[in-house]
């Protein structure tokens, strides 16, 4: 078989799976077998990329290959909008308007900004054939299965007779063959409430607020859980090419009349003094709504209008989102308990007196670390203001110091780690205090098994928090390398109740059982053998080297290609990776010079885990570039990074980690690191585009 005949087969294999998968929730393939099979594709593809074809599942993904939402590109960006939280900005925006317009008579449109997820949807002739996320604006996964969940969002529209859009005289009561809609998805809050009433009467945790309950909802992979959820969605936007609407406001009407669930809270403003009146209105009336609001979008509301004011480089310059302030209360600071994360950092947790804001009663919020308690002056006893701006856990705002009494004592920030005892450190620049008994400090060494198995590392599915808590308790495991020990007869039958906690023992005395039948023990086997199959890149990130992110850990496995030159690089050239600075060399370097953690690579070695690369074969095409040396800088639009790296090797060029005077190219993408671009200024190297280079190639 030819490879062209290859890359054939495996594409049209794989995006079968994929139907199967994301359509009719048909799983043909397990998942080890099909990250096998779409890294072979990608593979072929890297050597053969003149036959890599259009719909290639490869570009489907972000990132990694595995089984996850493929990504789809937006026909028109998903810009953020500016925003503003004053009436004086209000205005000044207003007179931008006014002065683009060149005194053109023009009006807006006021719509609630809503609290949940943006969403886009495509329409072929009638039918939603995509729904996707906002992801960076310009690409987002494809969650069409979960959208068609929405029971207010119509799967088909009329056009003509039979359809289920609703009649109207207008000359665009018929859409267009191909457009998009978006809007908000939100968990409506009667089902927020209700699912936490289910959650806590079964004993699982509490989710912990409406936003991130839908984002999280959106992104299942079982449409049948999302379908329980009871999605909504209020749509907000029309868009086609060539447009069929000379307003935003005839675009809304339209899309209610053709059965879209549009909230008819948004209304037509003659001049920004009734947009600040329709501000003033809402502020307290949207309490009363289905869903959380943060704020007022305002539009222009023609069409060729918005064209003639145009975008900035991140936003529309006819449209602004007015943020109201952040919901805010006030209350007692009873205690402060201290968390230690998988890093050894020490985190001081409020525990307040529970207050209801933002519709949510508050038991806790984040305090960050010793700075910011030694800025608010914050006291035990002190009546203190609770801030919710969107974070998961609010935050202490500051302290109300009229209402200091004598009963106020101050915070110690400990000296030991509240779990091992072991003396905190803190490095210089740093905020965080450290505990640097990262082998030994339970919390670390829980938090370091749930870094090794999450699905960007190992991919270790079957096991999770509790079940890794019970083999510690139990003495089967002490390092992740353990875990590769484990066999059927010490795992079955193991099991143990742990009580449910929130920074603290419950105090309602609920507890969770953890339990090892032969099903879970089977699950948890397969999937740590299957775990051996994860790339050299993953077993790199599960290590869980401080300050080796996923990205840094595809620079270092593509630069070194083995964990053995890895083991024996020497600082200087560890520096000299591309996006690896100083404090990350200076880590990685130290963390594989301990002998206890060369001892634990070893073990992973034993156990049979993939500890090389399998090395990009660069054709070659040319020697046009050779003795020139090159860095990039940005975004490019015909290239990503890794294609870059490979066309500048394949025709003869060299690249460098950084800028210096041996350096003869700085290719400039969209939004460069400006460091790069003003140490190459001052050393006088010539700077090059996209286009320029792709020239030089032709050359």
């Amino acid at each position: 078989m030819t490879p062209q005949d290859q890359i054939n087969d495996l594409t049209d294999r794989l995006n079968y799976y994929n139907h199967q998968y994301y359509q009719n929730s048909v799983s043909e393939v397990d998942d080890f077998t099909f990250d096998r099979l779409l890294q072979q594709l990608a593979e072929l593809e890297r050597q053969y990329p003149e036959f890599r074809r259009p719909d290639t599942p490869t570009q489907r993904v972000g990132g990694t290959i595995s089984k996850e939402f493929p990504t789809v590109y937006h026909r028109f960006p998903m810009l953020s909008l500016g925003n503003t939280y004053s009436e004086a900005e209000l205005t000044e925006f207003d007179n931008r308007v006014r002065k683009g317009l060149n005194g053109q008579p023009y009006e807006y449109v006021c719509e609630l900004k809503f609290d949940g997820v943006a969403l886009s949807m495509t329409y072929e002739n009638g039918v939603l054939v995509q729904g996707a996320t906002r992801g960076d604006g310009v690409r987002g996964d494809d969650i069409t299965n979960n959208i068609r969940t929405i029971r207010t969002l119509p799967l088909r529209i009329g056009r003509g007779a039979g359809g289920q859009g609703h009649g109207t005289d207008s000359p665009n009561s018929v859409p267009p063959a191909l457009f998009e809609v978006r809007g908000e998805g939100f968990l409506p809050l009667a089902e927020f409430e209700r699912i936490n009433k289910e959650r806590e009467d079964i004993g699982e945790p509490l989710l912990a607020n409406p936003r991130n309950a839908a984002s999280g909802t959106f992104k299942q992979q079982d449409s049948a859980m999302v379908a329980k959820r009871r999605l909504d969605c209020y749509l907000y936007s029309f868009l086609s090419e060539p447009e069929v609407f000379q307003t935003h406001e005839e675009s809304l009407i339209a899309m209610k009349q053709w059965g879209f669930n549009v909230s008819p809270s948004w209304r037509k403003c003659a001049d920004i003094q009734a947009v600040m009146a329709y501000i003033n209105e809402w502020e307290t009336k949207r309490f009363d709504l289905p869903l959380g609001t943060d704020g007022i979008v305002i539009k222009v509301n023609r069409y060729d209008q918005q064209r003639e004011l145009g975008y900035t480089a991140k936003s529309p310059r006819w449209a602004i989102a007015f943020k109201y302030k952040a919901m805010a209360a006030s209350t007692t600071l009873n205690s402060v308990s201290y968390q230690v994360g998988r890093t050894g950092a020490v985190t001081p947790v409020a525990h307040l007196k529970p207050v209801l804001l933002a519709g949510t009663v508050v038991k806790r919020a984040s305090l960050h670390n010793a700075n910011e308690i030694q800025r608010l002056g914050v006291m035990i006893n002190d009546t203190v203001f609770v801030e919710k701006g969107g974070e998961i856990i609010p935050k202490i705002t500051g302290v109300d110091l009229s209402k200091r009494t004598e009963a106020s004592q101050p915070i110690n920030y400990p000296a030991e780690c509240p779990a091992c005892n072991t003396p905190l450190i803190r490095k210089e620049g740093e905020a965080h205090f450290y505990c640097p008994n990262e082998k030994g400090c339970p919390p670390q060494r829980q938090a370091r098994f749930e870094h090794f198995i999450q699905r960007r590392a190992m991919n270790i599915e079957s096991l999770g928090e509790g079940k890794i808590q019970l083999l510690i308790d139990r003495g089967l495991v002490q390092s992740p390398a353990d875990l590769y020990d484990l066999t059927n007869a010490n795992l079955l039958g193991l099991e143990k109740a742990y009580p449910e906690r929130e920074g603290g023992p419950d105090e309602t005395g609920k507890v969770r059982v953890v339990k090892f039948g032969q099903k879970t023990v089977d699950n948890i086997l397969n999937a740590i053998e299957a775990s051996k199959g994860q790339p050299f890149v993953n077993v790199l990130f599960a290590l869980g080297i401080r300050y080796v992110g996923n990205t840094t850990a595809e620079r270092l496995a593509d630069y070194f290609g083995s964990m053995d030159e890895l083991l024996n690089a020497p600082l200087d050239v560890l520096a000299n990776v591309p996006d690896v600075g100083p404090r990350i060399a200076q880590s990685a370097f130290e963390w594989f010079r301990d002998p206890e953690n060369r001892e634990y690579v070893e073990r992973l070695r034993a156990a049979g885990l993939q500890f090389a690369s399998e090395r990009k074969v660069v054709a070659q095409e040319s020697d046009t570039l050779a003795g020139k040396t090159f860095l990039y800088t940005g975004t490019f639009a015909n290239f990503t990074r890794e294609e870059l790296e490979e066309r500048i090797a394949a025709n003869g060029g060299k690249l460098l980690s950084g800028v210096s005077k041996k350096l003869n190219y700085l290719i400039i993408g969209e939004n460069p690191g400006p460091s790069k671009v003003d140490k190459a200024q001052k050393l006088n190297v010539p700077m090059i585009g996209e286009d320029e280079f792709t020239a030089m190639l032709g050359g």
